[in-house]
């Protein structure tokens, strides 16, 4: 079973997201800030990372590029969510190594496609 960590600040935000891909057929650990991800993280890799851009403490981006800078973590597929649509945020995640952006509020089907699209990608990449 494939495990996701959800990491958002918003409690409804990240009940409905460990909701939803419970359902799909995840296993879901969340977080609600950047420290605690990035420990969850080393502790228990996920296979694929929900991760809010607007975290108290160490922001989403931050959370990207110190897991990305870790050779572990370079295929880490990241999904970025935020509720800002700007198309500079979006680049710098991309440019951050993320591996797809999704803006609030989201389309839930649409969501867990994309994550199972990743994960898919993941697997047959034979990691």
């Amino acid at each position: 079973m494939a495990r996701v960590l959800v990491v958002d600040d918003e409690p409804n935000i990240v009940l409905s997201l460990e909701f939803l891909m419970q359902q799909a057929g995840f296993e879901v650990s969340t977080a609600q800030d950047g420290e605690t991800a990035l420990e969850l993280v080393d502790k228990t890799p996920p296979d694929l990372l929900l991760l809010d851009i607007s975290l108290p403490g160490i922001s989403g981006f931050e959370v990207l590029e110190a897991l990305r800078a870790q050779e572990a973590f370079r295929k880490l597929p990241i999904v970025m969510l935020t509720a800002h649509g700007r198309e500079v945020e979006r680049e710098k995640g991309l440019a951050l190594g993320a591996d797809d952006y999704i803006t609030k509020p989201f389309s839930t089907r649409q969501l867990v496609e994309k994550v199972k699209m990743l994960l898919q990608e993941q697997d047959s990449q034979g990691e």
